[in-house]
């Protein structure tokens, strides 16, 4: 019986093509709150990315990729990237720059921006932080950084980062987090809240980053629209976000 669902937003919930949630899958939503069923977002995003959810009463927010985890009133994990990795990342940027978004508790600073982050910010309509001075960034609570670098770069960098944990789900940059900060451990975080088993839950999602927590659910559904690796992984593939798959994968459970 499935009693938790986790949603990732962008390609998930949200369309890339709308930049907005259909009121049917709002629809879809509220039918399951209204059963009892447990809600969380999944999301790459931060706090200040989650207007487009409309309010909507989620039991739960696990936001930068499981960094910052909370209810309505209650933080229940946060996870940030050490001072010394910061230090060694803000190095390299120096000797071969490109773009960082740093993202802190409530907002996102660039170090500089440039095409490539504007691309993304027409995918997603949420990565439009401005540039500005990030002196002394390393002495804040960094939970996550976006960094705009080729698979072989990252690759690179995360071998002088040892304690980071790295996940892409475009192919332009790579989200930066601490290891053990995770949508993983976000999900067993409030699965332990809530004393919900594991075995009694679904993730949806449609990227890199959300591979870890479909493999770690009880059920694991993807959007047509996923990365090749989600579908060769999940146990049902459901209709394209913009063919409201995110309600299509709840009537596959009997949901709905």
């Amino acid at each position: 019986m499935i009693r938790a669902v986790f949603l990732d937003m962008d390609g998930t919930l949200i369309s890339f093509r709308t930049h907005r949630i259909a009121d049917s899958v709002f629809d879809s939503l509220s039918r399951l709150k209204k059963n009892g069923i447990r809600l969380f977002i999944a999301t790459g995003r931060g706090k200040d990315g989650l207007g487009v959810l409309n309010g909507f009463p989620f039991d739960g927010y696990i936001t930068l990729n499981g960094q910052f985890c909370f209810t309505g009133e209650k933080v229940i994990y946060e996870n940030t990237i050490s001072k010394e990795s910061l230090q060694i990342l803000l190095e390299e940027i120096r000797k071969d720059p490109v773009p960082v978004g740093f993202q802190l508790r409530d907002y996102r600073i660039f170090n500089f921006r440039n095409a490539l982050v504007d691309e993304i910010h027409e995918i997603t309509k949420n990565d439009d932080a401005p540039a500005g001075d990030i002196t002394g960034i390393e002495n804040q609570n960094v939970y996550q950084c976006m960094v705009f670098a080729d698979a072989e770069r990252e690759k690179e960098l995360m071998k002088k980062l040892p304690d980071c944990h790295s996940a892409r789900w475009y192919h332009t940059f790579f989200d930066l987090s601490p290891k053990g900060g995770t949508k993983v451990t976000g999900m067993d975080q409030f699965l332990a809240y809530y004393g919900i088993e594991k075995k009694d839950t679904l993730a949806v999602g449609d990227g890199g980053n959300d591979l870890e927590m479909i493999l770690h659910a009880g059920h694991g559904c993807a959007m047509k629209n996923s990365s090749e690796e989600l579908l060769k992984h999940s146990e049902y593939v459901c209709s394209d976000v913009d063919d409201e798959g995110v309600s299509d994968c709840f009537r596959h459970y009997g949901l709905l």
